[in-house]
C-alpha cells in the first residue's frame, strides 16, 4: 500500500512488525466461513493477513483516504470497506445482514478503546469474539481482579459481560510512528448463559459507575440515594467495604437487590 501519514486526529500508528501480525492471526485462527470484521485496519497489513484466511472481510476505516488502497488488496466482493466511525457503526445491523454473529478484531486507536469496547458490549449480540489490540494499561485493567489498585469500573463492567483473556504484550517498535507506551493483545468472548447477570442493566451500570467514582468512600456514602445500607445487606455486602473489594458478583446482586427494593433513599 502507498505510504499514508499517520493522522495524530484519528490516532494512527500502523502496524508494521510482520511477527506480530503472525501472532494475531494464531491467537485469532480465523476460518474461511467466519464473519469477520476488522476495525481500523489502516495500511492493511492485519487486513491482507486475514484475507488469506477468510472468504469475506468487512473493514471499518474512519480515515476516507485509506478506504481505495484497501479495497486494492482484494476483489469487491471478498472485502467490503465501510468508511465509517467505528464508535457509531451498527454490528447488529451487519450481523444481520451476514447471517449471523460476527467476529471482531482490531488495532484499536489508544484515545477511543475504551468506548469503543463499550460500544460492542451494548451489542454483543451479534459478537462471538472479539480480539483487539489496546494499550497494555487499559488491557491490565480489563483483566484485573478484586483487591487491585487498577480494578475498577472497565474491569467490572467487561467482565460482567465477556471472558477476558490477556494474549501477549506488543512492544513500541512494532508500530509506525512508534507510540509512548507498550500495547497488548486481549480475547474478549461473551460469558456463557449461566454467568450471573444483571436483570437491570440500566441500574448495574449506575451503581458500578457511582461506587468506582467515590472509590474512596464506604459503599454506604458512595451509594446515597442510589442503594440503601439495607438493600446492601439484603445483598450480602458489607456497606462499610469500599468498591475495589467487591466481586463482578457482588456487584450483579447488588444492583439487583436496588433494582427490586428500591427503599426511602432510591432517587428518581
Amino acid at each position: 500500500m502507498p505510504d499514508h501519514h499517520p493522522r495524530k486526529r484519528f490516532g494512527q500508528n500502523f502496524l508494521t512488525d510482520a511477527n506480530i501480525v503472525g501472532k494475531i492471526i494464531e491467537a485469532v485462527a480465523p476460518q474461511p466461513g467466519d464473519r469477520l470484521v476488522e476495525i481500523g485496519p489502516g495500511r492493511g497489513a492485519l487486513t491482507q493477513a486475514l484475507l488469506e484466511r477468510v472468504d469475506t472481510l468487512d473493514a471499518v476505516e474512519l480515515d476516507r483516504d485509506l478506504a481505495p488502497d484497501l479495497e486494492a488488496l482484494a476483489a469487491t466482493d471478498r472485502l467490503r470497506v465501510h468508511v465509517a466511525d467505528a464508535l457509531s457503526f451498527n454490528f447488529v445491523t451487519l450481523a444481520e445482514r451476514r447471517g449471523g454473529p460476527l467476529r471482531v478484531v482490531g488495532n484499536l486507536p489508544y484515545n477511543i478503546a475504551s468506548p469503543l469496547v463499550f460500544h460492542l458490549l451494548d451489542q454483543l449480540s451479534a459478537v462471538t469474539d472479539m480480539h483487539f489490540m489496546l494499550q497494555r494499561e487499559v488491557v491490565d485493567r480489563m483483566a484485573a481482579r478484586p483487591g487491585s489498585k487498577i480494578y475498577g469500573r472497565l474491569s467490572v463492567m467487561v467482565q460482567a459481560q465477556c471472558q477476558v483473556t490477556p494474549l501477549f504484550r506488543v512492544p513500541p517498535g512494532a508500530f509506525y510512528p512508534e507510540p509512548q507506551v507498550t500495547s497488548a493483545v486481549i480475547r474478549l468472548r461473551p460469558s456463557p448463559a449461566d454467568a450471573p447477570r444483571p436483570r437491570d442493566h440500566a441500574t448495574f451500570s449506575a451503581v458500578v459507575a457511582r461506587a468506582f467514582q467515590a472509590r474512596r468512600k464506604t459503599l454506604r456514602n458512595a451509594l446515597k440515594g442510589l442503594c440503601s445500607p439495607e438493600a446492601m445487606g439484603a445483598a450480602g455486602i458489607d456497606p462499610g467495604a469500599r468498591a475495589e473489594t467487591l466481586s463482578v458478583a457482588d456487584y450483579v446482586r447488588l444492583a439487583d437487590t436496588a433494582a427490586g427494593r428500591p427503599g426511602p433513599e432510591k432517587e428518581s
